[in-house]
């Protein structure tokens, strides 16, 4: 389950962002999960909720926004909804299909609260 690893360098990375921010607590985080992307987010939440124990973002709400695969056709220029990578225009048949949409994986924004009494 690679979802522990990409979880692990997730807190890892914000905790020491908030610390040095001077943060008392991370209270949110915002990711974006292309569908594409080969990281299963109901995974990743729970793994999360592992790795961040003891640290910043142990009681952050993590909110995932999985946008939708998309291909452009090389051949007659439309985009069009894919699932998987190897997909073939709807419209002329080409295989010239290029993934514009879906393989992201992006920590969108980060809320920090105040240490406590400041």
């Amino acid at each position: 389950m690679h979802e522990m690893s990409i979880a692990l360098s997730i807190v890892e990375t914000l905790d020491a962002k908030a610390r040095e921010e001077g943060a008392g607590r991370i209270s949110g985080i915002d990711l974006v999960i292309g569908k594409l992307a080969g990281i299963e987010p109901e995974s990743l939440r729970f793994c999360f909720s592992a790795a961040a124990k003891g640290t910043l973002a142990e009681e952050a709400l993590l909110a995932i926004e999985e946008p939708e695969g998309l291909g452009e056709c090389g051949e007659c220029g439309i985009t069009f909804p894919v699932s998987f990578y190897y997909a073939e225009c709807p419209e002329c048949r080409s295989l010239r299909v290029k993934i514009v949409s879906g393989e992201e994986f992006v920590i969108q924004s980060i809320t920090i609260e105040d240490q406590e009494g400041e």
